[in-house]
């Protein structure tokens, strides 16, 4: 069986961060959210892999992931040059995927389960098509699943009014026959190819679509306070760290810490659970709960708790605690302490501030 993830999507309410980097790839608990998402594939059993990209993405997906070797996956890259929907972009993987079945998701959606049982029946049971579902208060935000004895009898896509609370969690099993289904319908209200309704047309004309409703944690992590809420919950898997790094007797460290070597942490106190990468330097500060802390960050006189530094981003004398922030690379945040007292700014489009 083949893997297909899909990773084209601009990421605008990510922005400004995704100006810079594909949504993919910020990271949470310090690694790209992308290879969370490789991992549920690997554990699935799947391993030979395509990542559909854009082409303003396609260098730094290819940059970080490579091949996939050193992680025992094989990726190829196929470019979808305009965001046309998820359909479209499974139908332009065709020749990767070479008339196998094949495991779908999304690139930007994180599943905590085990889904190599669903993978065996879909294998063995000879069903058209798997869907995996969750049950969310509201879901109207996604698409919808109707579903009689396991098997799915309506599917829409953000519906007013939902007829179940089964959202499509972003995790699909096809086999071939899907393509036939994408080459019937037609492009949706904003001009995409929805795989709902390729899903549609295949319950409608009488093939066999099962479910699967998930009971584990997932999120889709399209906006920042999903970024934080993953983080959140990723840091709490996280066993007591390893501190490869320089850790001077007027740090206190408590609960799970995780050191990155290279890192240096002087007279600051550290309150897991807390990652910390690689040529830190923590001077005098507060680190709370649930932050990652990329590699090559300098924190000087300040606080913070509850949020995600990428790499290279440099926190000094503060008197007001961080909290629930998400900070890009290289970012510079000060307080001069100079009279008079003013605030001193130079943001980008789309940027957001709350002080």
């Amino acid at each position: 069986m083949k893997g297909l993830v899909l990773c084209a999507g601009k990421g605008t309410r990510l922005r400004p961060l995704t100006y810079t980097t594909a949504k993919h790839l910020i990271p949470i608990a310090n690694r790209p959210v992308i290879l969370y998402t490789l991992e549920f594939m690997k554990n699935a059993g799947v391993t030979d892999v395509a990542i559909v990209v854009s082409p303003e993405n396609e260098v730094l997906f290819r940059e970080t992931l490579k091949d996939g070797s050193h992680f025992g996956m094989h990726i190829e890259y196929i470019v979808q040059p305009q965001p046309k929907g998820i359909a479209h972009a499974v139908y332009i993987s065709r020749e990767f995927l070479d008339d196998e079945p094949f495991l779908l998701v999304l690139g930007d959606n994180l599943v905590f389960e085990d889904i190599s049982s669903v993978v065996k029946s879909f294998e063995s049971e000879g069903v058209d098509g798997y869907i995996l579902l969750a049950r969310v208060k509201d879901p109207r935000a996604y698409g919808v699943a109707v579903v009689e004895n396991q098997r799915v009898v309506h599917v829409e896509e953000k519906p007013k009014e939902p007829k179940s609370d089964l959202a499509i969690v972003g995790v699909y099993l096809f086999r071939p026959i899907i393509f036939h289904a994408i080459e019937n319908i037609k492009p949706s209200w904003r001009g995409e190819l929805e795989i709902t309704d390729a899903i549609g047309y295949l319950v409608e004309k009488g093939y066999s679509v099962k479910a699967h409703t998930i009971q584990g944690w997932w999120k889709d992590t399209g906006k920042p306070e999903d970024l934080l809420e993953a983080n959140r919950r990723i840091l709490d898997t996280i066993e007591d760290g390893q501190c490869a790094g320089k850790i001077d007797e007027t740090t206190t460290i408590q609960g799970r810490v995780c050191v990155e070597k290279g890192s240096i942490i002087v007279g600051s106190l550290i309150r897991g659970p807390v990652v910390i990468g690689e040529d830190c330097k923590i001077v005098n500060s507060y680190v709370g709960p649930y932050t990652s802390i990329g590699n090559r960050v300098v924190l000087e006189n300040c606080e913070v708790e509850n949020s995600i530094l990428m790499d290279e981003s440099k926190i000094s004398n503060l008197s007001s605690r961080i909290d629930s922030s998400l900070i890009g690379k290289g970012v510079r945040i000060s307080q001069n302490g100079r009279l008079p007292k003013a605030m001193k700014f130079v943001v980008g489009d789309l940027s957001s501030l709350e002080l």
